[in-house]
């Protein structure tokens, strides 16, 4: 009688060790998981509040931009993308950036007059943000972080990189400045192909 009951402590000793391993591994998992990028927050570029949870549904391309950039004239590429496959399906974000070689110094009001004035931009701007993985604005610590999108860390190299999210709020790819809005790549995302 003894050894069963010295045999069955420890298999309760066991089992309860075993379970307080699978609670202890479920709760890493669940402090791990990815941010919603719907329970993300900004300001449009005349200082509303703009929530991402108005893009359910909604392809999106997110692009940091600069007025005094190489890669600027690309706002007419971005324009002509949106007005080509923008709508209830897919849009543009603009997020401008000082981060790059000072190439935004404007204000945002300047930012944009000239976005407006220069290339016609109809695609939502947002206000002047920092595109860094670690201090940069949520948006961008998303975009930046495996942690946080679930998918992929990425680096932000400069002005113009451009960044995919499905319709689901999916991180689905990053492009360098040099990639063309009007790239197939970026064509077919944005036509639901």
């Amino acid at each position: 009688m003894k050894q069963i009951l010295s045999l069955l402590s420890v298999v309760l000793l066991f089992s309860c060790n075993n379970e307080i391993q699978k609670t202890s591994s479920n709760t890493l998992a669940m402090s791990t998981l990815p941010i919603d990028f719907y329970a993300l927050n900004s300001k449009t570029i005349d200082g509303q509040p703009f929530s991402f949870s108005s893009l359910k549904g909604k392809r999106v391309l997110i692009v940091n931009t600069a007025s005094r950039c190489g890669y600027t004239p690309q706002y007419e590429d971005l324009e002509k993308l949106y007005r080509t496959y923008g709508g209830d399906n897919f849009t543009v974000i603009g997020f401008p950036s000082n981060d790059f070689g000072w190439q935004e110094p404007r204000s945002e009001d300047e930012i944009a007059e000239f976005c407006y004035s220069k290339y016609d931009v109809t695609f939502p701007m947002m206000s002047k943000v920092k595109t860094g993985a670690s201090r940069g604005d949520d948006i961008y610590q998303w975009l930046c972080n495996k942690e946080q999108n679930g998918v992929s860390d990425a680096k932000v190299s400069w002005n113009f990189n451009k960044f995919l999210i499905d319709e689901n709020g999916r991180w689905v790819a990053h492009f360098p400045s040099s990639t063309s809005p009007m790239s197939m790549e970026i064509t077919t995302f944005a036509s639901g192909k």
